[in-house]
C-alpha cells in the first residue's frame, strides 16, 4: 500500500516540471519573433523582396523630396538678397517666376505626402501586388520631384547676373555706410580746426547741420529703410561731407587768396584809371589825321572806362566787408565781377591806342597789308588745284569773290584825300579769313577721302 502511495506522492513533482519547462519555452521564442518584426505575417520569397523594393522606393523619395526643399529654401534666400536690392523689372520677373515655382512644387510635394500616406510598408497584411502599388507610385512622386528640382536648377542658374549685382551691392554696404560716417567726423574735425584758426565758415556749419537726419537714417540701417536707398544716401553723405571737409581745410588759404586778388584788383583799377586818361589825347589825333569811319566807334570809350572802373571799385568795396564778414562765396563772387568790368574796360582803353598805330602802319605801308592778303588767296587757289585740272565750284566761287573784293579794297585807298583806312583793314582781315575757311573746307574732305 505503501507503494502505490509513495508512487502518488512522487507524480506531483514530475508535473510540475513539465508546466515549468513549456512557460520558459514559450518566452524564449516570444524574442526572436520580436526581433523578425513582431507579428508581422510573413509571406517570405519573391513577397518580401517587393516589400524592400517598395521600401527602396520609399526611401528614394524621401531623398528627391527633402533635396528639393532644401533647394527652394536656398533659392529663397538668393531671391530675398536680390528683392533686398533691387526693384528692376528684371527682378520683378525673378520673384513672379520663383511663385510659380512654388506652386509647382506644392503641387509634387502634395503627390508625394499623399502616396506615402496611402501605404503603409509596415503592415502585416502587405501583400505583393499592394507593394507593387506603392512602389509604382512612390517612384511616379520622385521622380515630379526629381524633375522640379530640375526646374528649380535651371531657375537658378538663370538667376546668377541678378544675384551677383545684389551681392556686390550688399557686401558694399556696410564699407558705404562707415565710410559716410567717417566723412562726417572728418567734415566736423575740419570746422572745428577752422574755427580755432579764427575763421566762422558759418555756412559750411550749416551745410554739415543739414546731413544729420541722414546720418540718423543712416544709422536706423538698410532693414527699415532698404538697401538701395541706404547705399544712395551713403554715397550722397560721403560726398556733401567730403566737400564741406576740403572747403573747411582751404578756408586758412582762400582767407589769404582773397585779400591777394583784392589788393591785386584794386591795383589795376588805380592803373586803369591812369591808362583811361590818355585815350582823349588818342582820339584827338584820330580825329585829326583820319576819316570819322575810322574812330567814331571809339568816341565814347573814356566816359565808358571811368564808368567801367567806379564800377568795379564799387564790387571791390563790397568784397572787402564780404572779406571782413567772412561770407566767403559772396567775396568771390563780387571779385569775380569786379575782374570782368576791369577786363573790358581795359579792352576799351587799350582799343583806342591798337587802332591809331594799326591805322599809322597801313598809311604809311598799305602794300604789306595787301601782300598778306593776296598771299592768303593764292595760297589757298593753289591748294584748291592740287591735283585737279579746274577747281571745285564750291572752292572757286568764295575765292574768286576774295579776288574781287581785294581789288576793290585797294581801289579804295585812292579816293579822297582821307581814305577810310579801318574799312580797308578790316576788309583785308575779311579776305583772309575767307581764304582760310576754303582751306580747312578742302584739307578736311581730302583728310576724309573726298575728291
Amino acid at each position: 500500500m505503501g507503494g502505490p502511495g509513495k508512487g502518488a506522492d512522487a507524480a506531483p513533482p514530475s508535473f510540475l516540471r513539465l508546466a515549468l519547462v513549456v512557460p520558459l519555452l514559450a518566452f524564449a521564442v516570444l524574442p526572436a519573433a520580436f526581433a523578425s518584426g513582431g507579428n508581422r505575417r510573413w509571406f517570405g520569397g519573391r513577397g518580401e523582396s517587393q516589400r524592400a523594393e517598395a521600401q527602396a522606393a520609399k526611401d528614394d523619395a524621401a531623398a528627391a523630396f527633402y533635396e528639393l526643399d532644401t533647394a527652394q529654401r536656398d533659392l529663397r534666400i538668393s531671391i530675398e538678397t536680390i528683392t533686398a536690392v533691387d526693384d528692376s523689372p528684371g527682378a520683378r520677373r525673378a520673384v513672379d517666376g520663383f511663385t510659380a515655382l512654388g506652386r509647382r512644387i506644392d503641387e509634387v510635394s502634395h503627390a508625394y505626402i499623399t502616396a506615402v500616406d496611402a501605404h503603409d510598408l509596415d503592415r502585416d497584411e502587405l501583400d505583393a501586388a499592394t507593394a507593387n502599388r506603392a512602389r509604382a507610385d512612390l517612384t511616379r512622386a520622385k521622380e515630379e520631384l526629381v524633375r522640379v528640382k530640375a526646374e528649380l536648377d535651371r531657375f537658378e542658374q538663370g538667376l546668377g547676373p541678378l544675384l551677383d549685382t545684389a551681392e556686390t551691392r550688399l557686401a558694399r554696404l556696410v564699407p558705404a555706410v562707415e565710410r559716410a560716417r567717417e566723412a562726417l567726423r572728418n567734415a566736423s574735425t575740419a570746422l572745428d580746426t577752422a574755427r580755432q584758426a579764427g575763421l566762422r565758415a558759418d555756412d559750411l556749419a550749416t551745410r554739415l547741420a543739414r546731413l544729420g537726419p541722414d546720418l540718423t537714417l543712416l544709422n536706423e540701417g538698410a532693414g527699415r529703410h532698404g538697401v538701395t536707398e541706404t547705399l544712395q544716401r551713403a554715397d550722397r553723405v560721403l560726398r556733401d561731407a567730403e566737400a564741406i571737409r576740403t572747403e573747411a581745410e582751404r578756408l586758412p588759404e582762400r582767407a589769404a587768396e582773397t585779400g591777394k586778388r583784392l589788393v591785386s584788383l584794386r591795383t589795376r583799377a588805380e592803373a586803369l584809371t591812369t591808362r583811361a586818361g590818355g585815350v582823349e589825347p588818342v582820339l584827338s589825333e584820330l580825329r585829326r589825321r583820319f576819316s570819322a569811319d575810322c574812330w567814331q566807334d571809339l568816341q565814347y570809350v573814356p566816359a565808358q572806362a571811368a564808368d567801367g572802373v567806379r564800377q568795379a571799385e564799387e564790387k571791390l568795396t563790397e568784397a572787402a566787408k564780404a572779406r571782413d564778414e567772412q561770407r566767403w562765396p559772396d567775396a568771390t563772387s563780387l571779385l569775380a565781377t569786379a575782374r570782368a568790368l576791369l577786363n573790358s574796360t581795359d579792352e576799351a582803353v587799350s582799343a583806342a591806342g591798337d587802332r591809331l598805330r594799326r591805322l599809322d602802319a597801313v598809311a604809311k605801308d598799305p602794300q604789306a597789308e595787301i601782300d598778306r592778303a593776296r598771299f592768303a588767296v593764292r595760297d589757298a587757289q593753289r591748294l584748291a588745284m592740287a591735283g585737279r585740272h579746274t577747281p571745285d565750284p564750291r572752292h572757286a566761287r568764295p575765292l574768286d569773290d576774295a579776288v574781287a573784293r581785294l581789288d576793290r579794297a585797294v581801289a579804295s585807298l585812292e579816293e579822297g584825300r582821307h581814305p577810310d583806312y579801318w574799312h580797308f583793314l578790316t576788309e583785308l582781315e575779311a579776305i583772309r579769313a575767307s581764304a582760310a575757311r576754303v582751306v580747312e573746307q578742302i584739307r578736311e574732305e581730302r583728310g576724309g577721302g573726298h575728291r
